[in-house]
């Protein structure tokens, strides 16, 4: 059950992500794009983990992906927390999406190089809802996958 909610609730997030990209035109910053890997890592083996529970897996597996689950989670927490404080200017971001945008060519070319530069800044906040931004959501969401992982991983303990 633990699997199966890890995976619905990454599926949900990423949907969102893609609509807030695709419909919203809210264009993802490098390190937004980054906390998507958690994601992508999270449905497939919340499904596997899934059907491995429902095919009576020993329990040292289902432990096991619950385990990894949680821990790309809680990585992914960390991961947007960090945006989060460079959104908030508590510390320095990446230098490819934070600070001056150096060195675009000469003069001759610059309007040309202008054109094609195309930074989403990971310091700015596109969209805030309640206070928090995408990033600051992500915590959450994350930290909430990484609760039900460790429900899934202590449930079946207390229940035999």
């Amino acid at each position: 059950m633990a699997a199966l909610a890890i995976t619905a609730v990454a599926a949900a997030t990423l949907a969102g992500a893609w609509f807030f990209q695709l419909v919203l035109d809210i264009r993802p910053c490098p390190l937004c794009l980054e906390q998507r890997y958690a994601y992508y890592l999270a449905i497939p083996l919340g499904a596997l983990v899934a059907i491995a529970a429902a095919k009576d897996a020993p329990h040292a597996v289902l432990v096991t992906g619950l385990a990894l689950l949680a821990a790309a989670a809680l990585g992914n927490a960390v991961l947007g927390t960090y945006h989060a404080g460079v959104e908030w200017g508590l510390w320095q971001g990446p230098t490819e999406c934070t600070g001056p945008i150096g060195n675009l060519g000469s003069a001759g070319n610059l309007l040309e190089r202008l054109d094609s530069v195309k930074v989403i800044r990971c310091d700015e906040v596109q969209w805030r809802f309640l206070g928090l931004s995408l990033a600051g959501y992500n915590v959450l969401i994350s930290l909430l996958m990484a609760a039900i992982a460790a429900w899934g991983i202590v449930g079946p303990g207390r229940r035999s």
